[in-house]
């Protein structure tokens, strides 16, 4: 089995070598999404990508970074998703739940990221957390025309989900899945989630997966936990891992387009 992780944060400074994190997750995971929250870092991403096979990126500002998003940083990003290695705008979104951006100029930042995937056509890679109403109303301003969508590390419940997947989104499940303290709307909602929209990502380093067995002793979460990640959203829907495998799969190809595979370096 071959599995892709659509959503890592590869130059978090909790990663020392990025090369080391993506080897320990071979040769299971071998195809990854590696996720920018600004300008600089998606810089970074779309180099590194563009010489690593095996993955490809993002290119956007996440909306704790909203307030410090310069003037220009539209063109920058307009610039950087020429290069092949960027496949998605994002990660953009809405995050009332922490407000580390003032509210209004979330809103501003991630209409000017979605204006710029609906002229693109790029895929709209999402970040939001309690603020639901807003980011679909800023969506729905170009409803037929939006780009795909995933709805990176889903947490949420049923009407989050069928709100969604009215706009016909991909939706990422992350090791939130696997939390017995936070992740039980999400373990509802899981088999619901449309065959052909759902993909596995871990959001590493974050999201260790709770359920693991023995605890790692690190915190830090790595790609190579997408399996477990993977045996709980199987069981969830009732399929088995080798089908999920194929499927999420093909889904993350349908959405990003093909990619090599990941082969470790030292």
């Amino acid at each position: 089995m071959n599995w892709v992780d659509c959503g890592i944060n590869l130059f978090s400074s909790q990663f020392e070598r990025p090369e080391q994190v993506l080897n320990s997750a071979v040769p299971q995971v071998d195809r990854f999404v590696v996720i920018a929250s600004d300008v600089d870092e998606a810089q970074r991403t779309a180099s590194f990508c563009a010489v690593t096979p095996g993955c490809i990126g993002t290119a956007g500002v996440h909306p704790h970074q909203a307030d410090e998003a310069a003037p220009h940083f539209i063109q920058e990003l307009r610039q950087l998703a020429q290069q092949p290695g960027i496949r998605a705008i994002g990660e953009c979104g809405l995050d009332y739940n922490r407000n580390y951006s003032a509210p209004a100029r979330q809103r501003k930042v991630f209409a000017a990221q979605v204006a710029l995937a609906v002229e693109l056509q790029l895929p709209l890679y999402l970040h939001e957390r309690d603020a639901l109403t807003d980011q679909l109303a800023i969506l729905n301003e170009h409803k037929g025309a939006l780009p795909p969508l995933l709805v990176h590390c889903f947490t949420q419940g049923a009407n989050a989900l069928d709100a969604y997947q009215a706009l016909d989104a991909y939706i990422g499940v992350s090791g939130w899945v696997c939390d017995e303290r936070r992740g039980a709307d999400l373990q509802q909602a899981v088999p619901y989630i449309h065959k052909d929209r759902l993909l596995l990502e871990t959001d590493a380093p974050y999201l260790l997966p709770r359920s693991l067995k023995p605890r790692p002793k690190s915190r830090v979460n790595v790609p190579k936990w997408l399996p477990h990640i993977a045996e709980t959203v199987a069981a969830l829907r009732g399929v088995s891992v080798d089908d999920l495998a194929a499927e999420t799969t093909a889904n993350a190809i349908r959405l990003f387009g093909d990619w090599p595979r990941y082969e470790a370096v030292l």
